[in-house]
């Protein structure tokens, strides 16, 4: 399954929002050395109640607009 994902990041608080065109995720990590896509793929994992290693950032790792791959 792949998902479109929209990363904002430096928010208040770790939220994920279901949107017609994929999900919307705020992150309380900053862009820096990878901190939020760790964050992302942690948030993603007890969203869906899965093993991280089974999630992957397909495309735009360093973009705000991802697609993320979930075996």
């Amino acid at each position: 399954m792949q998902i479109n994902v929209k990363v904002i990041t430096k928010s208040k608080q770790n939220k994920i929002k279901q949107e017609k065109e994929g999900l919307k995720i705020y992150l309380t990590a900053v862009p820096e050395k990878g901190k939020a896509n760790e964050l992302l793929l942690k948030l993603l994992a007890d969203y869906y109640k899965i093993n991280k290693s089974r999630i992957k950032i397909i495309k735009g790792e360093k973009s705000k607009n991802k697609i993320v791959k979930i075996d």
